[in-house]
């Protein structure tokens, strides 16, 4: 087992309405018991978190970063109304490993590359969480999971984060017309990258910005891009970047 890429917080979520409340408002279908992807966003289809919640049999945690946390609870709070449901903030420790699911884990909804996800268990043993993101494409909250943008632009279709046969959700009109009535015009890619940079460096094609460099491992990173802007040889500060 080890600690996640960055500090995790629960929020435990009981109450009869729970599943209602919560399938109401998050980008996926959370409807079955077992760990689910998903996201909240605005009422204009933006990114406002993303999270994992285990469906329990008589409650819900939310597995969120830290630092997006308050933000969070202080949405949900804001959603819950009448409501029958009690949303709390719980100290739950979160550890993540590769290999055999061991009892009691749950295989991780994005992809089986990321491993698994225990809950209530603790551990510091390192993995390097960022190389992994960067080898499968994987966004990363405060990173390049940013308010401004729009999450099938983040892949979230392919990582299992968004289902569009559920119903309503808050901001799924967006989804769904981006998903049927039209094409991408940006998005979350694997680049090579040929000398050195810094995440939030500019990615410039010839003298237009094209996009933003973000994790990087090896030579490979991860950015956002203009897709009409991508060309064979792009840079970002004094490295050379490539598709």
């Amino acid at each position: 087992m080890a600690q996640p890429e960055h500090p995790r917080g629960i929020l435990q979520v009981t109450g009869e309405d729970r599943i209602s409340f919560l399938q109401n408002l998050v980008t996926n279908d959370i409807s079955s018991k077992g760990l689910h992807y998903a996201a909240l966003l605005t009422p204009q289809g933006k990114f406002l978190a993303d999270f994992f919640v285990l469906v329990g049999e008589d409650d819900i945690l939310i597995d969120v970063v830290q630092m997006v946390q308050p933000t969070l609870l202080s949405r949900l709070s804001i959603y819950q109304l009448r409501a029958k449901v009690k949303i709390t903030l719980i100290d739950c420790p979160v550890n993540c490993g590769l290999g055999p699911i061991p009892n009691g884990a749950f295989p991780d909804p994005r992809t089986p590359a990321m491993g698994w996800r225990a809950y209530g268990a603790q551990d510091n043993n390192i993995i390097d969480w960022a190389a992994l993101r960067v080898e499968h494409i994987i966004p990363e909250t405060g990173i390049e999971l940013a308010p401004d943008r729009f999450i099938l632009e983040m892949d979230f279709e392919r990582l299992n984060g968004v289902d569009f046969k559920k119903g309503c959700y808050v901001g799924q009109e967006i989804v769904a017309r981006m998903k049927h009535k039209t094409e991408l015009r940006k998005g979350l890619r694997q680049v090579k990258v040929t000398g050195a940079t810094t995440p939030g460096t500019t990615i410039m094609a010839g003298e237009k910005p094209a996009g933003v460099i973000y994790t990087q491992h090896g030579g490979l990173a991860l950015a956002y891009l203009r897709f009409d802007r991508i060309t064979e040889r792009m840079t970002a500060g004094d490295a050379v970047i490539t598709i």
